[in-house]
């Protein structure tokens, strides 16, 4: 299952500039087989309810607990900002009360660039909706000293970051690897590319990743280098 594509014509999504239907076609097209969520490893049904794992518990968000969401796992905010719409917003970011607006739903309604890197299907997993709450936008690191936030699924979350399980982890690599390569204005810090490369080797691909990549590429249009790489 060979991915190809020379490193100089890396590229990101271009052609998908809905949210919405990304999570539509994800869904329908991608993971109808294999409907399993990133961090729980919960299965989930084609009408996004959760049957949770064994030992799974969710103290907040009850009744997101319930049902799938698809997680951004390099948060939206993190190359959000990069975009002036977001941070400081657009003349045509106006309410209908005539009150402007800024932040992700200018960005999303004025800028095609963001549009398409909120809807990357590369960095789009399923996630339980209560999971996907609670990591926000807080980065990846290891906290060994804190106990699950979910019971039996190893999710750590304190201090406004974030450890996966290790299931997780080659998976969330490989994103931040890929947004990092293909996308100028997104950077990771050195400390979060370290950890990242370290996962990256730590956790090897599956065949079910590598699927997975395959069929985004024949979905979105563009080859996933990072993944061309481990697929061989």
């Amino acid at each position: 299952m060979l991915l190809t594509l020379p490193a100089a014509h890396a590229a990101g999504n271009t052609t998908q500039d809905s949210f919405n239907k990304a999570k539509r076609t994800l869904e329908r097209s991608v993971y109808a087989d294999h409907r399993e969520t990133l961090y729980c490893g919960a299965t989930f049904t084609a009408q996004k309810a959760v049957i949770s794992p064994p030992g799974f518990t969710s103290k907040t968000h009850v009744k997101r607990a319930k049902r799938i969401e698809w997680e951004h796992v390099v948060p939206a905010e993190n190359f959000g900002r990069t975009f002036t719409e977001w941070r400081d917003g657009h003349p045509a970011c106006v309410d209908n009360k005539g009150r402007a607006f800024k932040g992700r739903k200018c960005a999303e309604k004025t800028n095609t660039d963001y549009r398409h890197m909120q809807s990357d299907m590369y960095n789009l997993f399923p996630a339980i909706g209560s999971v996907n709450a609670l990591r926000s936008n807080y980065n990846f690191t290891l906290l060994p000293n804190v106990n699950s936030a979910f019971g039996a699924c190893a999710m750590k979350i304190d201090d406004r970051k974030a450890e996966p399980p290790a299931q997780a982890r080659g998976r969330i690599a490989r994103t931040y690897l890929y947004m990092d390569a293909v996308y100028p204005r997104y950077k990771l810090s050195r400390q979060q590319a370290q950890l990242m490369q370290a996962w990256d080797k730590q956790y090897p691909t599956s065949a079910w990743e590598c699927t997975r990549a395959k069929r985004i590429a024949a979905l979105q249009g563009n080859v996933n280098p990072i993944m061309a790489a481990r697929c061989q």
